[in-house]
Formats: structure tokens, C-alpha cells, sequence
């Protein structure tokens, strides 16, 4: 998976990149051609924002989520970003006639 993972305002720990990139690569099962991969890890306050950004041949799907759980946060922009591939994929699906 071709990804740059950036963290803002967050010490790089290996752990939470490879937490976050396991999750987001298991997109690759409905779109295999991914282009670039965008990740950004975040802490204001006491609250923390997980943000991505997948571009895909056919589109880009973008997610931005808040909790005051990193783990929880990563995990619900995985769900966000698998949902709106999906839909993406039925959209593209349905637009070359299969």
C-alpha cells in the first residue's frame, strides 16, 4: 500500500502508524489500484482527530473523525472510509453497466 503517514501534534509512535496503516489497508480487498494515501493523526486538547485520504482510479474518499480515543478514533475512520468505498464501488459498478 502506498502510503505517507503524517502525525501533527503527536510523537511518531510505530505502534498507532502501524495500527492505522493495518486497518486501511484492508481497503485494498475492493479497490486494488490505489494511488496515493494520505494519513493524519492529530491531538487538540484532550481530543484526538484522525483524518485520511485515499485517492482511488475512480475517485477519493475522505474521512475525518474525533474521540477522546486515538484507537477508537482510527477505528471509526476505517468504518467511514470502508463505507464510503463501497459505495463507490456499487456507484462505479453501476455506471459501467454491470
Amino acid at each position: 500500500m502506498p502510503a505517507y503517514t503524517g502525525f501533527y501534534a503527536l510523537a511518531s509512535v510505530d505502534s498507532l502508524r502501524d495500527y492505522s496503516c493495518a486497518l486501511l489497508a484492508k481497503l485494498e480487498r475492493y479497490f486494488e489500484q490505489i494511488n496515493n494515501v494520505v494519513i493524519m493523526l492529530l491531538v487538540e486538547k484532550s481530543l484526538f482527530t484522525a483524518k485520511a485520504q485515499r485517492r482511488l482510479i475512480c475517485g477519493q474518499v475522505m474521512a475525518e473523525i474525533q474521540h477522546d480515543d486515538m484507537y477508537a478514533t482510527i477505528d471509526s475512520q476505517a468504518i467511514m472510509l470502508e463505507s464510503q468505498v463501497l459505495k463507490l464501488k456499487k456507484l462505479t459498478n453501476i455506471n459501467d453497466g454491470t
